[in-house]
């Protein structure tokens, strides 16, 4: 059996895009298109695919070289051109699939009905196509039966042929040696001045050598993106699928027209999912979690059984049993231990929270460090920056902080220690002792009714 190389052509410079960002790097799902390609080829067995890139080298290299080999076409001259940089790296006993870097939609299992066939038939090439409603700028497929006659372009097509609606989807698998045999005889004979890969077809046909063609039956899987509007069509696409996949797995969808779940988010069975929310980065999210209505997670990590409703939450570690929300903000370094509680108009910044704790409402929680069973009273805050320096609050076990309190750090709160409600603590405060801070209160009696008398 013949081993298999993939290349994938990602040179293009996307002006249809009109974007400072390479076309392949925009993103499908929260990933770039050109990682849904890696992905799709990796399941197919290819660990280094060659990837031809020429447009944004240095920032698509930087994002996949740990995933591929990068061989550069310093001139962009067809998309023959760009295949023939990559035939040094390429064994003649070998398979090869070639297809484009943004087409985001392509699955590993047409990849691998398409090498099967390939194989099973030792063709010399195998076309991808598919059938679309409007095939309007595409190729056509002329074939006889399951082989491929020719391709006619659109520019190119009778009124006839255009009425064709299988189209060529530019992705292909070839044998090795007949597509380096090939690739030597094409030409820059035309408009463009470029080498088409397509042209290896006619030299494959006049010498008798059978080209197949298989059909995917979702023609999804053919849209390549070249502008913002099919990028639109193509996330779309993507996040349909996605849902499908996770209700399939068991998790709960309530609307799943109003919820969006990136490609590398998790989730476990019997979570379930209200309206509005939007699943982001690399979160993870364990069972029976009910999240939403309108809840945004950015690679999030969600235990057990935790409850979230109207939260925004970025890199946070949330354990089983919380309850947050609504109207909470948790950032980055959030580490909650289980069955905390944190309730509306709360924000929590680089802190740990530990089990049991509670911080119901209208706080500001940063760089600080709270025991178990700890009550935060609303409208504390911890005053953690200076305008130089950012320091720690520290707050022990079963500790009971009043309201409004103001925690200066660098402070420290003993174990079950109050603090009076309304009080600025800027001193440590001992275990089990009470720290009271207020100015002496001042009563003038009749003052209301002295004012009134002045003012008329």
């Amino acid at each position: 059996m013949p081993n298999l190389a993939v290349v994938i052509m990602a040179a293009g410079k996307g002006t249809r895009m009109k974007s400072k960002l390479p076309k392949v790097l925009h993103k499908i799902a929260g990933k770039p298109m050109i990682e849904h390609v890696l992905d799709a080829v990796r399941q197919v067995g290819s660990e280094r695919p060659l990837v031809i890139l020429g447009h944004g080298r240095e920032v698509i290299e930087k994002q996949v070289a740990d995933r591929c080999q990068i061989v550069e076409q310093s001139e962009q001259l067809g998309t023959g051109h760009a295949v023939m940089q990559a035939v040094p790296f390429l064994d003649e006993k070998d398979d090869v699939i070639v297809l484009s870097g943004d087409q985001p939609l392509l699955t590993a299992a047409t990849l691998l009905e398409l090498i099967k066939l390939h194989r099973d038939h030792k063709a010399a090439a195998t076309v991808l196509t598919a059938e679309l409603m409007q095939p309007f700028g595409y190729g056509r497929i002329i074939k006889k039966e399951q082989e491929l006659d020719h391709i006619v372009e659109e520019k190119d097509a009778t009124a006839e042929e255009r009425k064709i609606q299988e189209i060529n989807t530019g992705t292909y698998c070839f044998k090795v040696a007949e597509l380096k045999m090939a690739l030597r005889q094409i030409t820059p004979q035309n408009a463009q001045g470029e080498y088409y890969l397509t042209d290896v077809f006619n030299i494959f046909l006049a010498k008798g050598a059978k080209v197949l063609i298989h059909c995917t039956p979702d023609s999804n899987e053919s849209l390549g993106i070249n502008s913002r509007s099919q990028l639109a069509e193509a996330e779309k696409i993507c996040h349909e699928r996605i849902r499908q996949y996770w209700m399939d797995n068991g998790v709960t969808i309530i609307d799943p027209i109003s919820t969006f779940i990136d490609a590398e988010v998790e989730l476990a069975p019997d979570v379930i999912l209200e309206p509005f929310t939007i699943l982001k980065g690399q979160t993870k999210i364990s069972s029976d979690a009910l999240i939403g209505p309108q809840v945004l997670m950015e690679s999030c990590l969600c235990g057990e059984g935790c409850e979230i409703s109207f939260t925004v939450a970025r890199e946070a570690l949330i354990a089983e049993g919380c309850k947050i929300g609504p109207f909470a903000y948790l950032r980055p370094g959030t580490c909650l231990e289980a069955n905390v509680k944190v309730g509306d108009f709360v924000e929590i910044k680089k802190s740990q929270i530990g089990v049991g704790s509670k911080i119901p409402h209208l706080s500001y929680i940063g760089d600080a460090l709270i025991g178990k069973s700890v009550n935060i009273g609303a409208g504390t805050i911890t005053c953690n920056y200076d305008g130089t320096t950012k320091s720690i609050t520290t707050i022990g076990d079963h500790a009971f902080i009043g309201s409004n309190t103001n925690l200066v750090a660098p402070v420290e709160i003993g174990e079950g220690a109050v603090t009076g409600a309304g009080s600025t603590i800027t001193k440590d405060v001992p275990a089990q002792a009470l720290a009271v801070e207020r100015s002496k209160q001042i009563t003038r009696d009749h003052y209301r009714n002295k004012d009134t008398k002045e003012k008329k």
